[in-house]
């Protein structure tokens, strides 16, 4: 059994890097969406009646709800993942700390836990800004598609 646990341990020491890659990427995608966002909020307000995104796929109601997911699809995932990652990149040097405290090291329970803790709260920090963004352009779509098929309805009585 002890063989069976010391490779459970070492794998799990492997995800370790790709964890901490993959929420350090979250969190860059966030700073970039959320540049995207403040670039679109401008639009917004300079042009409040004209839609923005879905207008240029399709005139087909479900090729607009198509764009409309898959333009909100990188947000929505941001959001959702990077708090899964958060929490596997604590709970990998979680280990390494419980041997440290059971040796009395508490030297060693500082340096597996400050990394631990810190990139927990990049990734919440990652979801977080995700999350607003989702929300937010989300509500915008929606809106942008409703009026865009009020307009096609108005067409169409004509």
């Amino acid at each position: 059994m002890f063989a069976f646990e010391t490779i459970l341990f070492e794998l799990a020491r492997l995800f370790l890097w790709p964890v901490t890659l993959g929420v350090l990427l979250s969190f860059v995608y966030a700073l970039y969406s959320l540049g995207a966002f403040g670039v679109e909020f401008v639009q917004r307000r300079r042009y409040p009646m004209r839609p923005l995104v879905l207008h240029s796929h399709g005139k087909d109601q479900d090729q607009m709800e198509l764009a409309l997911l898959k333009d909100l699809e990188g947000v929505r995932l941001c959001s959702r993942v990077a708090p899964m990652l958060g929490l596997i990149a604590t709970m990998i040097p979680m280990g390494p700390a419980l041997v440290a405290v059971a040796s009395g090291e508490s030297q060693g329970v500082a340096q597996s836990l400050a990394p631990a803790f810190a990139a927990v709260i990049v990734a919440l920090a990652s979801a977080s800004i995700t999350f607003v963004v989702y929300t937010v352009r989300r509500r915008w779509l929606m809106r942008e598609l409703v009026m865009i098929l009020d307009a096609q309805a108005m067409q169409e009585k004509v």
